[in-house]
Formats: structure tokens, C-alpha cells, sequence
């Protein structure tokens, strides 16, 4: 058997990011939505950190996280779901835009056990994840030894060497609010 037969599971990391709207609740809430897909299991949600954007002008900081997962979906499936929650969240993708947009949601499939797959949908592990300290910093906290599939090394030696490289530090860590708050007073915008 394999992992894509509906039956062995996956650990998969996904990475979560929102600049438009309550950004705390929309990852939580897009967190768990996630969880109640058939084939997914939820293990665990990183801290929420705030970060400013990358690649693209915009006034409206991120807020990211990760989070662990298991399935028996396959790589394909599981993108799918997430661009379906996506939407669900009212990510809109412009198809005439180039670049990195402002955005209510974007989840990514960073890895998937230790697959490595190409295809022109679909690229696993993430080919930007090792460049990028918002996906790097939520993603060593939940799982600092798990090794990068093609680079060899361990998520927390990415992330810093990363920090090392940009001569950069930590990103704001924030809190995730608490059920019924709406975060307002959590947000440093």
C-alpha cells in the first residue's frame, strides 16, 4: 500500500496566511473547517505570527501560521480542499493580476510526508517554503527535526540559517483569541 490509497495516512504541513479582514478568526475558523474534510485529521496549530508582506506592495501586514495534519487524501485531493476553503474564506484569485495579491486566505501544501512531486499544478515540497521566515518560523515551532525532503535539512536549520542569511529576527508572535473574541485588541495594526 501507499499513502494515496485512502487508507495508510500523511502528515502533511500546510502553511496558513490572511491580510484582509479579521485575519485571527479567518485562520481559525479556515483551521478547522479544514478538520471536518473527510480524510483529514487535525494534529496541531502553530502560534499566529505577524509578518509584513513579501514579494508585493500592500499596507495590510499577514498574519501566518501552520499547522500539521493527517490524510489518506492524496497530495492532489488535499490541494483541492484547500483551494475549495479558500474560496469558502473569499479568497479571489484574479486571473489578469501578476504577483502576490492581498488575500482573506491562502493555504499552502508545504510538504507531504517526504514526497517530492512535480506537476504543473502542484509542487511538493513548496518550492519557496526554505526562502520564506513566515513559513519557516510557524512551521519549525510544531516540528523543528522534520527534514526538508530535497534539501536535506531540518526545518529549524532552514529557518536559521535563514535568519542568519537576512540578518533577521523572529516575527511578532501573537495569540490566537479566545472563542466568542473577536481579536481586535490582539492586533497591533
Amino acid at each position: 500500500m501507499n499513502a494515496f490509497d485512502g487508507q495508510q495516512q500523511a502528515v502533511a504541513c500546510i502553511g496558513l496566511g490572511s491580510n484582509l479582514g479579521n485575519s485571527l478568526e479567518i485562520l481559525q475558523a479556515s483551521w478547522q473547517r479544514l478538520g471536518e474534510q473527510d480524510g483529514i485529521s487535525l494534529k496541531s496549530l502553530s502560534a499566529p505570527y505577524r509578518t509584513e508582506p513579501v514579494g508585493m506592495e500592500s499596507n495590510h501586514w499577514f498574519i501566518n501560521a501552520a499547522g500539521l495534519l493527517t490524510t489518506t487524501l492524496p497530495p492532489e485531493a488535499l490541494l483541492a480542499q484547500l483551494l475549495l476553503i479558500e474560496q469558502e474564506f473569499g479568497r479571489r484569485r484574479d486571473p489578469h493580476s501578476s504577483g502576490y495579491q492581498d488575500r482573506t486566505l491562502d493555504l499552502d501544501l508545504l510538504l507531504y510526508g517526504d514526497l517530492r512531486l512535480e506537476t504543473s499544478r502542484l509542487q511538493i515540497p513548496h518550492p519557496e517554503m526554505h526562502n520564506r521566515l513566515f513559513v519557516l518560523v510557524p512551521l519549525a515551532e510544531l516540528d523543528p527535526n522534520r527534514m526538508h525532503p530535497q534539501l536535506q535539512r531540518s526545518l529549524d536549520q532552514l529557518r536559521r540559517q535563514l535568519m542568519h542569511e537576512n540578518n533577521s529576527s523572529i516575527p511578532e508572535r501573537m495569540l490566537w483569541p479566545p472563542p466568542g473574541n473577536d481579536g481586535k485588541r490582539l492586533r497591533n495594526d
